[in-house]
């Protein structure tokens, strides 16, 4: 019975936890997002290009399951904001990738800057730790 309870304690702490994390993570992005003024599917390529680390409008057109001229359209508005740059793909000089701007991934990653912070051990753990715990959850 005490075992019992030990488990559910422990399970409501990591749930607290990852919704305070969940929220944490998407506070920079929200706040950015509502003074923009962007739409959800704005925010999905964006979200896209961030995670990519920079897409062709081909790419970002399947990832986010949208026509590529409406992806085309998207990026215009994003690149006219200030949110997200063309570039030559150094492979293949013959694609233009999208690419975050500074500012964009800095506010929707604000994971990498607190891992910046952290001891290369804490890194370490936090990495392992989760990877436990998905290991668990998956099986």
């Amino acid at each position: 019975m005490r075992a019992n309870k030990e488990l559910i304690n422990i399970v409501q702490e990591i749930d607290q936890d990852l919704r305070a994390i969940r929220r944490t993570l998407r506070k920079p992005a929200e706040q950015e997002f509502s003074k923009s003024g962007q739409t959800g599917p704005q925010r999905s390529v964006l979200q896209a290009v961030v995670l990519a680390g920079g897409l062709s409008l081909k790419e970002a057109s399947r990832r986010v399951g949208l026509a590529h001229s409406t992806v085309s359209g998207i990026v215009d508005r994003l690149e006219r904001h200030g949110l997200v740059l063309r570039q030559t793909d150094k492979k293949d000089h013959r694609i233009k990738l999208i690419v975050a701007s500074k500012v964009v991934t800095l506010v929707v990653h604000p994971l990498a800057e607190a891992l910046r912070r952290a001891k290369p051990a804490e890194r370490r753990t936090v990495r392992e730790g989760l990877r436990i715990l998905r290991r668990v959850l998956e099986s």
